[in-house]
């Protein structure tokens, strides 16, 4: 076996070495299983990082796809993910990469050429691909209705795979059972999964406005004193869960979200969580704007019981409490930048 450096993306570079294959070694079979991990929402993609992650999956899967079409090929594989096909909130750049990667299997399926797209289910093992998600994230996969794969269920699917005839395929294993689960409380579950377990054809939106008047109704029936506890415990609820905690207990009130454990991932899924419980449109960068649970909570009372909860002074206190103690007399500045608070 020949192993030979090149960057696929640099379509001389990647002819140069195709050329280089001996004639008695013909080429029969292309894997591209390159992946370029960077998580993030839409509103928050850059120009430079769509193209990170462009690049080596969509750019060097094109320039394959080009100079192998006159070859003899036996299979053309391409390993996708399911944030193109599923929920892949968080994961915008690799979702668009990971469309294109499915379509071109299908173009050229569609010219009579040999393709698949695999697109794969989360795997146990830390990997390249994996490696940069903490425990916690691997385990917050389950309500999206899939579990891990172990590297040996992993290896057995691509071996099924290769004897199908289908453009795309998801080698994943579902957790048809949390599914069922999610549907019986009321929540929502991927489109394409709603026949598996029955579940609601009513957008999110829909699910999110259905409750989002009877939590405006139970906070109108509480004494004013009641009303942020109950926000406050709502917004502690949900941070646990996303952090993977048993109990709200576990999170304190006044710990800015950087500080107790939020990355990329789970400051996406924090906001989708509180919209689907409130019906409030909520922006991906909520827990910059908001930082810490009880400033968090102010801001969705006022926004869910109007002008006269409004509290002005929630900024101030979330300053407040991201400073410590100062030597007497000593001055304090609080920079932050694009008009969010530090943390």
């Amino acid at each position: 076996m020949q192993v030979t450096a090149c960057d696929a993306t640099d379509r001389a570079s990647l002819a140069r070495l195709l050329a280089e294959v001996p004639a008695a070694s013909a080429l029969t079979t292309v894997v591209h299983a390159a992946r370029v991990p960077d998580d993030g929402a839409t509103a928050l993609l850059t120009p430079a990082r769509v193209d990170a992650v462009m690049r080596p999956k969509a750019d060097a899967a094109w320039n394959l796809h080009q100079l192998t079409r006159d070859c003899d090929l036996d299979a053309f594989i391409l390993f996708s993910s399911v944030t193109a096909t599923f929920d892949g909130a968080g994961q915008a750049g690799c979702a668009a990469a990971d469309a294109f990667l499915d379509a071109l299997a299908c173009h050229r399926r569609a010219t009579g050429l040999p393709a698949v797209s695999l697109a794969w289910g989360p795997w146990a093992d830390a990997s390249g691909m994996t490696g940069h998600s903490g425990i916690s994230d691997r385990a917050r996969i389950g309500p999206g209705g899939m579990t891990a794969l172990a590297a040996e269920e992993g290896l057995g699917l691509l071996d099924r795979a290769m004897a199908r005839d289908e453009a795309l395929l998801i080698p994943a294993r579902l957790d048809l059972a949390g599914l069922r689960a999610q549907v019986a409380r009321g929540a929502d579950v991927p489109v394409l999964l709603r026949g598996l377990v029955g579940g609601p054809a009513r957008s999110s939106a829909n699910n999110a406005l259905a409750g989002a008047d009877p939590l405006r109704q139970r906070l109108a029936g509480l004494p004013v004193a009641d009303r942020g506890r109950m926000l406050l415990d709502l917004v502690r609820a949900h941070v646990a869960a996303v952090l993977g905690h048993a109990s709200l207990e576990a999170i304190e009130p006044d710990r800015v979200f950087t500080d107790i454990g939020f990355n990329s991932l789970t400051a996406i899924e924090l906001p989708v969580r509180l919209h689907a419980a409130t019906g409030l449109r909520l922006l991906p960068t909520l827990i910059f704007n908001y930082p810490t649970p009880r400033v968090l909570a102010k801001f969705l009372q006022a926004e869910l019981l109007g002008a006269e909860a409004r509290d002005t002074s929630a900024r101030d206190t979330s300053a407040r409490a991201l400073t410590a103690d100062p030597a007497e007399g000593e001055p304090v500045a609080i920079v932050g930048m694009g008009c969010r608070f530090p943390g």
